[in-house]
């Protein structure tokens, strides 16, 4: 199996960066340790915006002109998926949560948002109300997750202390999914986005965000 194709490694403006999302001209990062979200200028990588979370800022991903975010809150880490409206802050109304209490990173298809699970190895697509309304399950734990062109791309691992990190690409059209790990990814990655051509990624305990080529 081929090792992604790096393009640039460069500076979080924010220790241990967790989520991420592309929104069309943003990259949008949440922090595991501060708890703030930052909008990055790609091409400038400066910060334009940034904002505290309600809680550690697991996953995120663009919906229309907002962000949705995965958030762990209180002393138990409830999970519960957030609305951020970009430049203007978190809508206080608006939580959702997540089903059975779990779940890290977040996607969207267009149509349905779609919740990981890391350790029970699921990908649940949620109706409007958060309902359950498919549930397919891969082979290996989650840490990122990301859909481009109805296709689901997932960062996976079978140990996450070990630097064996797959992108796996998941078609969902068929009645039984077909999934594939496409790329090996050499370091312990923590989220995936894409802005139309490239893949990014964290490199979450070194501080770095890492851009990579897309494989297929």
């Amino acid at each position: 199996m081929k090792t992604i194709q790096e393009l640039q490694r460069l500076a979080s403006p924010a220790p241990k960066p967790q989520s991420l999302a592309w929104d069309g001209a943003l990259l949008w990062m949440g922090s595991r340790e501060t708890k703030q979200i930052f909008a990055i200028d790609p091409a400038a990588w400066a910060v334009r915006w940034q904002i505290a979370a309600p809680g550690t800022p697991y996953g995120m991903t663009a919906f229309g002109g907002e962000l949705r975010v995965l958030c762990g809150e209180t002393a138990d880490d409830t999970r519960i998926i957030r609305r951020c409206i970009p430049y203007h802050g978190f809508d206080p109304k608006f939580a959702l949560p997540c089903p059975d209490d779990t779940g890290s990173q977040l996607g969207y298809d267009g149509r349905r948002l779609h919740v990981s699970q890391w350790y029970p190895k699921k990908v649940l697509t949620l109706g409007e109300d958060g309902q359950v309304e498919r549930i397919i399950q891969v082979p290996h734990g989650i840490c990122g997750q990301v859909i481009v062109d109805g296709i689901i791309y997932l960062a996976t691992t079978d140990d996450e202390e070990t630097t064996d990190y797959w992108l796996t690409r998941v078609d969902p059209r068929p009645a039984t999914p077909k999934i594939e790990d496409i790329a090996h990814i050499p370091f312990a990655a923590r989220a995936l986005a894409f802005d139309g051509t490239h893949f990014w990624t964290n490199h979450r305990e070194q501080n770095q965000i890492v851009s990579f080529a897309r494989p297929d």
